[in-house]
């Protein structure tokens, strides 16, 4: 999956270039993309469902800097499905240059009782995930 946008002036630095926590902002906005785009809101699971994936690993490695008004695109893509977790890669794309990569691991989390607590990712969800990953790996490969 695809999520595109472009850099603003308040994600920069007085140099001009992106303070690097909105890497992850911008990976969770992918993340939640991604789910949208297979049909499933984030909020709407956390409104009707107490579902949220709260993440509980983050990692970003930098390759070169991004600017204010610089287009990106983040390629996301499941590269670890569990029963009650997953991981999430992201790449961001200058045109055709690796700026920067990264991933979360998430947890599928219910907060209907008195404490958050991980459950199982429905079967047709992670259904999904899987074809949505391999549709990924077949595209690489081509």
């Amino acid at each position: 999956m695809e999520y595109a946008f472009q850099v603003r002036w308040g994600d920069t630095d007085a140099a001009g270039i992106v303070f690097y926590p909105n890497f992850y902002k911008w990976m969770d906005e992918a993340s939640h993309h991604f789910f949208a785009s297979l049909g499933h809101s984030t909020w709407k699971w956390f409104q009707e469902e107490r579902i949220g994936m709260p993440i509980v690993e983050a990692k970003c490695q930098f390759h070169a800097p991004l600017f204010f008004e610089d287009h990106v695109c983040v390629k996301s893509s499941i590269d670890d499905l569990r029963e009650k977790s997953f991981r999430i890669q992201h790449q961001f794309f200058r045109g055709d240059q690796l700026v920067a990569d990264g991933y979360e691991v998430r947890v599928w989390t219910t907060f209907a009782g008195d404490r958050p607590k991980a459950a199982p990712i429905p079967a047709e969800l992670r259904e999904n995930m899987r074809q949505t990953a391999a549709m990924t790996t077949r595209e690489e490969g081509q």
